[in-house]
């Protein structure tokens, strides 16, 4: 009986010793009641050493899921199955978000360094007085071409795209709103239209496209591109700049005739545990040198104004990634266009798509 006695108080003083070391480990890694703070973001979309510094300066567990699309990302939220505290959207799907209910109203008295951003990316229609919605990253849609393969200087233009000497060899983003608007654009249409007729021309003016393409894909156009693999691709801003990056005889335009204008915000969702750490990364991503270390990382175009002033003039001065103001008038911001017209889009995107097998 003593040995039993014994054994089983060696037990329950294993368990106890368990139960203490595993407090302390949750306790040093920030998982401590109220310490967890859950983002969810597009991938490759942050630079990791900043969630690193987060989480030491603030005492933050940082769990971090990616997302390849807006309706990927609102799906998930609406499912309930995670609670994420923190997203980050785009201007439309923010628009639409506001309209269901689904985010948390800010409360600006506890928001710092709002006021580093450039008064351009405040107030806009999408979110009016940043009521739901903090600056993130801002861009817009283009087509990085390879002067291997075809004349520096010769590609100005969506309808270039549609070249017969590219034949098999335009790459393009997996996006319905992205290539149904750049078909649009190349007619001068917006790329917000609810023209059935503009709609359907732009569907049959895509299957036209079917011959010189040679995917649809996502992240694999950075690989692609970098490895002299395509003559041209339809990306957006950021990722052209990690290409160019990676191999100098690509280049990046805007089309002449207008294309997409962006904005990625930080939101909180309703479904949030934790809204004060939500709070503290979004003041932290508001911090300049913060702001500039991930734009200079991601190479998307930062709103924050005193983080710009913090970058090399090399970055900031490229009007390939910080257009001046008279082609940022020429560019459109996507709009919620309701359940309706984005089946409609999809749909049309899904034909053109099919068409091509």
């Amino acid at each position: 009986m003593k040995k039993l006695n014994s054994l089983l108080i060696g037990i329950v003083a294993i368990i106890i010793l368990l139960g203490v070391t595993s407090l302390r480990l949750e306790r040093s890694q920030g998982v401590a009641s109220g310490k967890v703070l859950t983002i969810y973001n597009w991938g490759d979309y942050i630079d990791p050493a900043l969630i690193k510094k987060f989480e030491k300066e603030y005492g933050y567990k940082v769990i971090y899921e990616t997302f390849d699309s807006n309706e990927a990302m609102i799906t998930k939220i609406q499912q309930g199955g995670t609670a994420y505290d923190l997203t980050i959207p785009s201007e439309y799907m923010i628009q639409k978000m506001m309209k269901q209910d689904v985010l948390v109203k800010l409360d600006h008295s506890r928001i710092k360094g709002l006021e580093n951003v450039d008064d351009r990316f405040l107030d806009l229609d999408f979110d009016p007085g940043n009521q739901y919605s903090i600056p993130y990253f801002w861009g817009t849609l283009g087509i990085v071409y390879n002067d291997q393969f075809v004349d520096k200087g010769s590609i100005n233009h969506w309808n270039d795209l549609w070249k017969p000497e590219l034949k098999n060899n335009v790459m393009l983003i997996d996006g319905a709103r992205e290539v149904m608007g750049l078909a649009l654009n190349s007619d001068g249409h917006s790329l917000n239209s609810k023209n059935i007729h503009q709609l359907n021309s732009a569907e049959e003016k895509l299957t036209g496209l079917t011959t010189n393409v040679k995917a649809i894909v996502a992240d694999e156009i950075k690989m692609y591109m970098i490895n002299n693999e395509s003559a041209a691709a339809v990306t957006f801003s950021g990722e052209a700049s990690e290409m160019l990056d990676g191999n100098e005889h690509l280049h990046y335009v805007i089309p002449d005739e207008g294309s997409n204008l962006w904005f990625d915000n930080m939101v909180i969702p309703k479904t949030a545990k934790n809204i004060d750490g939500a709070y503290d990364f979004i003041n932290f991503m508001l911090i300049p040198e913060n702001a500039a270390a991930n734009a200079e990382y991601i190479g998307y175009s930062t709103p924050n104004k005193k983080a710009k002033a913090l970058m090399p003039k090399e970055i900031t001065e490229d009007e390939q990634f910080y257009p001046d103001d008279k082609t940022i008038e020429n560019l459109e911001v996507y709009e919620d266009l309701g359940t309706k017209y984005l089946e409609i889009y999809n749909d049309l995107f899904l034909q053109f798509k099919m068409y091509r097998k």
